[in-house]
């Protein structure tokens, strides 16, 4: 496939970008990447997305597809040839978008907020959220999984890149605040879980390292805040 046919505009540290790049991969798809650094906004990404004019966008043949779940989803449907990323049954496609949704819904926006606030006392609430989203992922992945390594069975599948796309910021919360949130005791199958989904070979060298987002989130921080104390 000429590299022009697709193109990937994302940003290294993002997890939505993430799960583009391991769909991709899932499926052994050549694309041309493009690194969006916002500031300002290149014009191919206000092209692409004029309604957002955020990333994630993926262009296919000249026509952009928005948002990091719809774009797996349509680089599953469209590219047959390799694994299948979502369920072939009707039901277990429903459930597995039902908890992509929820993680998205609970997961990111608390990590989020923990980075931002800035007292201990004003995390708890973003904590507790953390905690109950690891019991019920967990108490899933049981069901879902059906004894195998992951949550599509013996390969990635959507919840897999869903929710493994934030290992990377879970760490940088997990060492900001000296709090472990994937642990043995609580998560034992979600622990074995990510320690596969970051070794698999679609995913392999795509988590960014700890310390490079924490110096990144730093300035994220300030932005943040800023943007808070203007409400």
């Amino acid at each position: 496939m000429p590299e022009s046919e697709l193109k990937l505009l994302g940003k290294w540290s993002s997890p939505f970008s993430m799960r583009a790049k391991i769909a991709l991969n899932i499926k052994s798809l050549e694309y041309e990447y493009f690194e969006e650094h916002m500031k300002p906004k290149s014009d191919l990404l206000l092209q692409s997305n004029p309604v957002y004019a955020l990333i994630l966008v993926l262009i296919h043949h000249g026509n952009p597809v928005c948002e990091s779940l719809i774009i797996v989803k349509y680089i599953d449907e469209t590219w047959s040839s390799g694994p299948s990323i979502l369920p072939s049954d009707a039901y277990d496609r429903s459930i597995a978008r039902f908890w992509a949704a929820y993680i998205d819904d609970k997961w990111f926006p608390s990590m989020k907020s923990i980075l931002t606030v800035e007292d201990e006392e004003a995390r708890q609430p973003y904590y507790e959220t953390m905690d109950e989203v690891i019991r019920r992922i967990e108490d899933a992945f049981g069901k879902i999984s059906k004894g195998k390594p992951f949550f599509g069975g013996d390969q990635i599948g959507f919840l897999d890149i869903a929710f493994g796309s934030h290992l990377g910021w879970l760490s940088v919360v997990e060492t900001l605040c000296g709090r472990k949130f994937l642990v043995e005791a609580k998560a034992p199958s979600l622990v074995d879980w990510a320690e596969k989904f970051a070794a698999d070979p679609a995913v392999k060298g795509l988590i960014p390292e700890t310390h490079e987002l924490i110096e990144l989130s730093k300035s994220l921080q300030i932005k943040w805040r800023a943007a808070i104390a203007k409400k």
